[in-house]
């Protein structure tokens, strides 16, 4: 649903983080609003896991090195049991978590109390300028790179004479493995932050460019460009 709220979730042996839009961070527990639209962006650190809420009847795998969805609106409030449904080592009974299902106001409230300074795309922006990534992509750029302002949702031309859309993969990709896809007109030249930025790092940075607009916000197709 276009008014869902979308939460990134990033699961690692053997625990579940989740990141809200505002900022909030939690470790093995989820607060969400009832009757809300609910959209988890998950991906793993390492290996399969698998986020079940029998609740909600609602289960789906976390892989490592891709993104999954799942998508649920709650429909009465208090406090659920979430499991890995999938054996993923030593301690894979105990990765657990609670799912807090609380009315509109509670929720405002919580986060509230949780508070942030900076909401996850503004961290994102942080690290966007802490690694010299402005200094290539950004307006006033020094390096003849592709500009990421209206990127998000875009078809995007690609140098062996395919295009691709470009979505939360095709960011996580072009941070962590740049030569995979090339951009045309663009030479292979953006090193690798595989060894340097951890999933959830990848995750602001990926809020922060969905910030710089989506496709029809003044971005441009440029799948037929050179």
């Amino acid at each position: 649903p276009p008014d869902a709220m979308e939460i990134q979730v990033v699961a690692k042996q053997w625990m579940w983080k989740f990141q809200h839009p505002g900022g909030q961070r939690e470790i093995n527990t989820l607060h969400v609003p009832v009757d809300q639209p609910i959209k988890l962006n998950m991906i793993s650190q390492d290996v399969i896991h698998s986020l079940y809420f029998p609740a909600l009847r609602v289960k789906q795998d976390l892989l490592p090195g891709r993104y999954t969805q799942l998508w649920f609106r709650a429909s009465k409030t208090g406090r659920f049991q979430a499991y890995c449904a999938e054996y993923c080592g030593t301690d894979h009974s105990r990765m657990l978590a609670d799912l807090v299902i609380q009315p509109a106001q509670e929720y405002a409230a919580w986060l509230e109390q949780v508070g942030t300074s900076e909401s996850l795309a503004d961290q994102g922006g942080a690290l966007f300028r802490q690694f010299g990534c402005s200094g290539c992509h950004g307006a006033a750029n020094v390096a003849h790179a592709p500009n990421l302002a209206g990127l998000y949702g875009r078809r995007v031309a690609l140098q062996n004479g395919e295009s691709v859309l470009a979505d939360d993969g095709y960011i996580r990709d072009s941070i962590l493995l740049p030569n995979k896809q090339v951009v045309a007109g663009f030479e292979p030249i953006m090193p690798s932050f595989g060894n340097v930025l951890d999933e959830e790092a990848v995750l602001r940075l990926t809020a922060y460019i969905k910030s710089l607009g989506h496709a029809g916000e003044g971005g441009q197709d440029d799948s037929d460009q050179p």
